[in-house]
């Protein structure tokens, strides 16, 4: 019995051997142990990675007039714009196309396994405007907060957010039929500002592009991208409401939108560390789970139709015109360049270069490939050549192995990760000086979240003060200094502060650890003598134990969030 099971086993991989050798794919891992392969002529993957950014550029001009004008509604249909002709140019301005190529020229420099840490200093060198966690990441990467700590939660507010989630696809786009070569690099590049749902949104998408290369039915591209993220998180969870709700009632998108409203916008456990925008009520929604769901919505709904796809997932709303631009970008791969209809690549610009990069289209597209290339040889593939004279990709079929659960609101320990005074040097002047100047003025204080320009940091003699420091926050967050400190037990502990007004404008002073919020108090000219206050934060109840704290200076209703602090030191006692 033994001897006809091993003479099975021979013929198998016999059979597997042969079918390789004529060019056939091979689907299904028919044997443990035997690695299958699935095999894609170069040039039919490099028409269908440009298709895949002929879509996210189709996709996000569409889309671009529409972005979170409508808020928890949907788009009605006489407003919903109508698609033109050479929109596909309108796309050498959008972020999350450029922001994307900063990533691609990580790679194409330093290589596939270029690190997390050069990652961040490439993306702390950007010069183009950024939002959200892309503004709060690169603010701490500049300020000397190294990845994935730029990320985490403790020192970013906005994990949650959509940001790699619209930035993912290249990682897909060089990861044909490789969904751990995609998840591993949303573990290089994600992290940089995004954690948990946020970076998840990110290796989902991406998993999508890479599967999209040998499969057509969004079903199971969707199925796919799920089997790349933990089945717990909440956004597999908001993933897989859309499919089942989808199969349930696979005509009217509208009512499952109205599902997707109900839970993901109404419900406040799925927005348990959703932006917080002053500019807008509570209606606006970045969170990448919800804008995740839009997405798959255009997918499923759009029953392989690229116009479609992008319409729903537009008049979705909320991110509406990075969502059709994923939607796109997803189905025009799965069709490729030579199905797609004239109106979507008709007059495309191939020499224009996209904003703040060295891009233009023809480049990008050689970069890609390049890239693709090693991505295959790395994950033990090949390149062949086929009976036809073509090349073709022979890649190993991949069981995707997703990260570890993580979430925002109750995150995992930061990693204490930080850039050294030489890789600070190499950014664009010499990084952010305000981070070496509360070095100076409070050893152990680092910096999250704060505006950085020569206004700012240390003064001397100013305010009637011989040493000050000068903050400022950035849009829609305050400027941190935070700390890390073991308190003796046995001794009374104290935070003590003194904060000043800048030109009487008010702002507040906010002391928190791990969430727990231990001091707020308003700056003003009513509140201060002689434009300062002194005060102290009984640090008590942390004796005994590592204590985290974070000191934020916040913007007060119309005022610039400028503040002042001329002490800022945790002091101990004998009880």
């Amino acid at each position: 019995m033994g001897r006809f099971f091993s003479r099975v086993i021979s013929m198998v991989i016999f059979t597997c051997l042969v079918l390789d050798l004529f060019g056939c794919q091979t689907r299904q891992v028919p044997l443990s142990g035997v690695v299958t392969y699935r095999r894609l002529v170069v040039q039919e993957y490099r028409k269908k990675m440009m298709a895949g950014w002929i879509g996210q550029m189709n996709g996000v001009s569409y889309g671009s007039s529409t972005e979170f004008h409508y808020r928890g509604q949907i788009i009605p249909q006489a407003e919903t714009p109508a698609y033109q002709q050479g929109m596909v140019n309108w796309a050498f301005g959008q972020d999350d196309l450029y922001v994307e190529m900063t990533f691609l020229r990580t790679l194409e420099v330093y290589g596939l396994d270029a690190s997390s840490k050069q990652a961040g200093l490439d993306f702390a060198n950007s010069e183009y405007p950024l939002w959200h966690a892309n503004s709060a990441g690169r603010m701490n990467l500049r300020s000397g907060v190294a990845p994935p700590d730029s990320g985490h939660p403790a020192f970013n507010p906005h994990t949650d957010d959509i940001d790699y989630q619209i930035e993912s696809d290249f990682a897909g786009l060089i990861s044909p039929g490789l969904p751990n070569q995609a998840i591993t690099l949303g573990e290089t590049f994600g992290r940089l500002m995004n954690y948990g749902d946020g970076l998840y949104g990110g290796q989902f998408m991406s998993c999508l592009y890479s599967e999209a290369f040998f499969e057509t039915n969004p079903e199971k591209l969707v199925e796919a991208g799920l089997a790349c993220i933990p089945a717990k998180s909440q956004y597999a969870e908001a993933v897989s409401d859309v499919l089942n709700w989808w199969r349930q009632d696979p005509q009217d998108w509208q009512a499952t939108w109205q599902k997707i409203n109900a839970k993901y916008q109404e419900n406040p456990a799925y927005r348990r560390f959703s932006c917080s925008d002053p500019y807008f009520d509570n209606q606006f929604n970045i969170d990448a789970k919800i804008n995740g769901a839009y997405v798959v919505l255009g997918l499923l709904y759009g029953g392989g139709d690229p116009l479609k796809s992008m319409t729903i997932a537009m008049r979705s709303g909320q991110d509406s015109d990075c969502n059709p631009a994923s939607a796109g970008g997803v189905i025009f791969t799965t069709l490729g360049l030579d199905s797609l209809p004239d109106q979507f690549t008709a007059g495309l610009d191939n020499h224009k270069k996209w904003d703040y990069t060295e891009y233009n289209f023809t480049r990008l597209i050689d970069v890609c490939e390049k890239l693709a290339r090693q991505a295959v040889l790395k994950a033990g593939g090949k390149i062949e050549t086929n009976a036809e004279g073509q090349e073709e990709f022979v890649i190993p079929q991949q069981k995707p192995l997703p990260g570890a659960l993580e979430q925002s609101w109750e995150p995992g320990p930061i990693q204490n990760s930080t850039y050294t005074e030489a890789e600070l040097d190499s950014l664009r002047g010499g990084g952010f000086q305000l981070a070496r100047q509360v070095g100076k003025f409070a050893p152990g204080w680092r910096v999250t979240s704060c505006m950085d320009d020569f206004l700012l940091g240390m003064k001397e003699d100013a305010s009637g003060r011989p040493r000050v420091l000068l903050l400022r926050g950035g849009d829609w967050m305050p400027c941190t200094l935070s700390t890390e400190v073991d308190l003796p037990a046995g001794v009374e502990s104290v935070l003590r502060l003194e904060a000043g007004v800048v030109n009487g404008a008010p702002w507040t002073l906010l002391v928190r650890s791990g969430g727990q919020e231990l001091l707020r108090q308003e700056i003003s000219p009513a509140t201060t003598h002689a434009g300062w206050l002194a005060l102290e934060v009984d640090l008590a109840q942390f004796s005994g134990k590592r204590l985290r704290l974070e000191v934020s200076d916040q913007a007060s209703g119309e005022s610039t969030g400028y503040g002042f602090l001329s002490e800022l030191s945790i002091q101990q006692r004998k009880k």
